[in-house]
């Protein structure tokens, strides 16, 4: 499929979603936001791919809703309102419950709606030169689903600053990595998409049914109380029983090689 506002790539097993208006810094217009939901199913469907990689092109990672097409078209924020209400956002792996693991790959500035994309993510690499913001409030909205995904990453005094400061404050990469917003910063910036390749390669290693598996038994505990998670977890382990990779692991590791996964 071809996209007008993403660029879809595979490399290897590894599968890219990368965003592509660079002369809007990323900003998600309407097509965006459609063309989302197809890319990220795209991906999920496509059985050669184990992980994939969110990144962006142009100077910019994210900048969420593109505030010049609300203003400049008598519509606004009330286009989304349906979507909103029920709750069926579709832009991110997690609104559309997919369990392939998810790397972010984050340059220059990630703003409002794109933060949805770092919380949403399972691993968050950052360019040494990207800033994290959240101008909600400055543009008299409600900052709420992507900063309270935000509060599963990190405490809850620096998500309320980020959102009740809105776009009068950004904050850098570094500061990012000590709060747990990104687990890694790349230095050079130009490194970015190397590395994340490099991060995605490693986990496509793994058996591609374990690692899905894992991935809903981790996710499922922000659902759950202790107990509840962890027999949730439980029986995600067991579910795998009876998988080819069980033996397959094993095996491969007896004898020294790389193992074989079914995908």
């Amino acid at each position: 499929m071809s996209y007008q506002t993403l660029e879809v790539l595979r490399r290897g097993h590894v599968g890219w979603l990368i965003f592509n208006r660079p002369d809007r810094r990323n900003a998600m217009n309407a097509a965006m936001r459609t063309e989302l939901r197809a890319a990220w199913m795209e991906l999920a469907e496509d059985n050669e791919v184990r992980v994939i990689v969110n990144a962006a092109h142009g100077p910019a990672f994210q900048t969420g809703a593109d505030v010049v097409e609300l203003a400049g078209d008598g519509i606004g924020m009330e286009r989304y309102r349906d979507s909103l209400e029920a709750f069926d956002l579709g832009f991110t792996a997690w609104h559309l419950g997919i369990d392939k693991p998810v790397v972010a790959a984050v340059n220059g500035i990630c703003a409002g709606g794109g933060l949805h994309f770092v919380a949403d993510a399972d691993i968050v690499l950052a360019a040494s030169d990207a800033s994290f913001t959240d101008p909600h409030v400055s543009v008299g909205q409600v900052s709420a689903v992507e900063t309270i995904g935000l509060l599963r990453k990190m405490p809850a005094e620096a998500v309320l600053r980020m959102a009740l400061v809105g776009r009068h404050e950004r904050m850098n990469a570094a500061r990012a990595y000590e709060l747990g917003l990104v687990g890694e910063v790349v230095d050079p910036p130009e490194r970015l998409h190397e590395a994340a390749q490099e991060l995605a390669e490693k986990i496509a290693r793994n058996s591609p049914a374990a690692v899905r598996a894992t991935k809903r038994a981790l996710w499922g505990a922000f659902e759950y109380g202790l107990t509840q998670a962890c027999k949730a977890g439980a029986a995600e382990l067991v579910s795998l029983w009876g998988h080819p990779d069980q033996l397959e692991g094993p095996a491969a590791f007896a004898e020294k090689r790389e193992p074989s996964w079914k995908n």
